[in-house]
């Protein structure tokens, strides 16, 4: 039974029924999170719910009523106008880890090059982890916040459409979203639900395929954390009446070799040339690709579905997409084949050299985030614009042997000062030695719903 339980709407008094372990009802939680829509909460007052939320923690009926209130804090997509096979319309996400935004700018394409319609509702960067709509923004033009009617046309003719929040889709999940990255509420599994699960449903997906990572690369960091999460997530998902797989994913090591918007695009495009495919980015692309696949009825089998997701790769049909959708939403023509002239080098670009020879036994995926983020790639408050073109390329992974005065990594930064700090972040955080290791798996377990 919730702690007074009657027409109580004033945001502080909400805020101290969870504050003191109370449980909220679906019209405090409705009301309070259409205050957020509307403006009329401020700051402070969702800095004070997240961390209470965050402390406190919600019962299953208050994820589920704010998952639906964030939902319902704008319009949720219509596809009966379209043309569209509604067994296609399938969407994906991954809770994030360092480097791991890169894979959903993957796979969108790939899987609309093999004839899924992906409609895609992403975030920034949280935390020492990036998004997907810092990188898209990154792009010259690429409008992350487009009119509902040119998202769905945009879907429908071209199977892509990755964007942020608008003032239309789950606008309240952007404001609760922006204060979580900078008041240490990111891990909350209740806060993380209602984000994730809010944006998927307001896009009138008929299918999930969700990764929820772990390790010190991602927000849980825990294998029993990500499993709460997961099973959180997918309980809201069987409410709904969605189909939903989710995979629990390691996290420990940078994934891909890049961080930061400016090298992670270029490493976009370097993946779909060909020229280089880190192999556990692969995996994550591949896996996920063919369980999106397998789920939108395309293919009748994972190994076909990965066989299908790996043509569209090779052939250039994937590539193809991307572009598409870049153009589509207001960014450059050609993108992938001009990247090199439209996204310039750093200022400061300078390699980190390994102090000795020998394996690399162990990289600290969070210390080097955080490297990122003081270096300019991520936040430390609400609305701070990023610095694009600082980051890293080229990043060792544990297991790779090296030299004494070979690159770990290229540095990309502002400045030598700030190269300097970055590169003593990055040393401590990788450890060689004379033993190889061996790396994790890239999926630990697969949990599904019966929808």
């Amino acid at each position: 039974m919730p702690i007074n339980s009657g027409p109580t709407f004033l945001p502080q008094e909400i805020i101290r029924i969870k504050r003191d372990g109370g449980s909220l009802s679906v019209e405090q939680i409705r009301s309070f999170v259409a205050g957020i829509a509307q403006g009329s909460i401020s700051e402070g007052q969702i800095g004070a719910f997240c961390m209470a939320t965050f402390l406190r923690g919600m019962s299953a009926e208050e994820r589920a009523a704010l998952t639906l209130a964030m939902r319902d804090s704008g319009t949720v997509c219509d596809w009966s106008g379209t043309a569209i096979p509604p067994t296609t319309l399938v969407d994906k996400h991954s809770t994030g880890g360092v480097g791991d935004e890169k894979a959903s700018l993957l796979i969108v394409p790939i899987v609309a090059a093999c004839g899924v319609h992906m409609p895609m509702i992403s975030a920034r960067g949280l935390g020492h982890t990036g998004g997907e709509i810092d990188l898209l923004e990154a792009i010259d033009g690429y409008n992350v916040a487009p009119p509902l009617q040119h998202f769905i046309a945009t879907v429908s003719r071209t199977g892509c459409g990755l964007i942020g929040p608008t003032p239309s889709l789950a606008p309240a999940d952007a404001e609760i979203f922006r204060i979580r990255d900078v008041t240490a509420t990111v891990e909350s599994i209740p806060l993380i639900t209602a984000s994730v699960m809010s944006k998927k449903l307001a896009t009138g997906t008929r299918g999930l395929v969700m990764s929820v990572n772990f390790g010190r690369g991602a927000f849980m960091s825990t294998r029993e954390q990500a499993q709460q999460l997961a099973e959180s997530m997918l309980e809201v998902a069987t409410g709904a009446g969605i189909p939903a797989v989710i995979f629990l994913g390691y996290m420990e090591d940078v994934v891909g070799d890049a961080i930061g918007s400016r090298p992670q695009l270029h490493e976009i495009a370097d993946f779909f040339r060909g020229i280089r495919r880190e192999p556990r980015l692969l995996e994550i692309v591949l896996q996920l690709s063919s369980e999106v696949l397998v789920m939108a009825k395309i293919a009748p089998s994972i190994d076909e579905a990965r066989r299908l997701a790996a043509h569209c790769l090779e052939d250039g049909t994937a590539a193809a997409k991307f572009s598409a959708m870049v153009e589509a939403f207001g960014g450059p023509t050609a993108f992938l084949d001009r990247i090199e002239t439209l996204l310039p080098a750093a200022p400061f670009v300078q390699p980190v050299l390994a102090p000795e020879a020998g394996f690399i036994q162990d990289v600290d995926a969070r210390r080097i985030g955080l490297a990122m983020v003081a270096l300019g790639a991520g936040r430390t408050r609400p609305g701070q614009p990023l610095d694009h073109n600082v980051g890293l390329s080229g990043m060792v992974h544990i297991g790779d042997c090296v030299t004494a005065g070979q690159p770990l990594c290229t540095l990309y930064a502002r400045d030598e000062a700030s190269f300097r700090s970055a590169q003593d972040a990055i040393l401590a955080a990788i450890i060689i030695g004379p033993q190889q290791t061996a790396p994790t798996a890239v999926f630990a377990y697969r949990l599904a719903n019966n929808v």
